[in-house]
């Protein structure tokens, strides 16, 4: 039975069952246990073996390095849903222990298949929100890496931090602004109009895109700015007509749209 076709009762009690199998595969050095749940077809099923796993870690110091052994050891299985568990798992511990844990990313940004890359994208974007120093040195490592594809992976991974604190990415994504590949200038554009209408967000991006010398790729920004008030409405701190007013106000040369 699928995890969440458990009444709500039978699903914690299967969550501390894989707490405890994996555990115990730990501390025996037998990983065959932990495997299936990282293997399983069944996407919570595996989430919670990746949540458990960071748990251990941060709960028991001597676990950590046979978490570590873990993780290298599944990091080589053919499964791609493996190596995904185990860079998200290497995102819950990256949390608080990025450096422990970095190569995961390294490698992971390269894996042949999308999911594992998926994942290193969701574990950036959690990790930066709460340790954002190191993963943000990291990231800034790969702005300008040769696959475009890397470049557009990072600028959407960082998007995250920038929803509450925009200054901590836009000089990342500033870097971004002379990219030759569409795709990575449309992620580009595109996070920026995520971060811009957080509360407290849009004075910030607008004041710092004035510093940008690619004008056509801050037209563009500004479009999705106040496309995205309207999109979001519901969400957004600012109506549609109070952002293009901001928006005025900090580019009086352009037309009101």
């Amino acid at each position: 039975m699928a995890f969440y076709d458990l009444p709500k009762s039978e699903r914690a009690n299967r969550v501390q069952t894989i707490h405890d199998d994996i555990r115990a595969a730990l501390v025996a050095g037998e990983h065959a246990r932990a495997h299936l749940y990282y293997a399983d077809t069944d996407t919570y099923i595996r989430k919670s073996a990746y949540l458990v796993t960071g748990r251990l870690y941060e709960e028991d110091e001597k676990l950590r390095p046979a978490i570590i052994a873990m993780l290298s050891d599944f990091f080589t299985d053919e499964d791609f849903k493996v190596r995904q568990t185990v860079i998200n798992a290497a995102g819950e511990i990256g949390k608080k222990h990025f450096e422990e844990v970095r190569e995961y990313f390294d490698k992971g940004l390269k894996d042949r298949h999308h999911s594992p890359r998926n994942a290193v994208i969701g574990s950036v974007k959690k990790m930066g929100e709460v340790n954002p120093l190191p993963v943000l040195a990291w990231a800034r490592g790969y702005l300008h890496d040769e696959d475009k594809e890397i470049r557009r992976e990072i600028c959407h991974g960082i998007e995250l931090r920038g929803r509450k604190h925009p200054e901590d990415i836009l000089p990342l994504l500033q870097e971004l602004q002379h990219d030759r590949t569409a795709r990575v200038r449309k992620t580009l554009v595109h996070v920026i109009g995520q971060i811009a209408y957080k509360k407290g967000c849009l004075l910030k991006v607008l004041a710092h895109l004035k510093q940008w010398e690619n004008r056509s790729l801050v037209d563009a920004a500004l479009l999705e700015i106040i496309d995205v008030h309207d999109r979001y409405r519901n969400f957004a701190a600012m109506s549609q007509e109070e952002a293009i007013t901001l928006i005025d106000g900090q580019y009086p040369e352009r037309k009101r749209w």
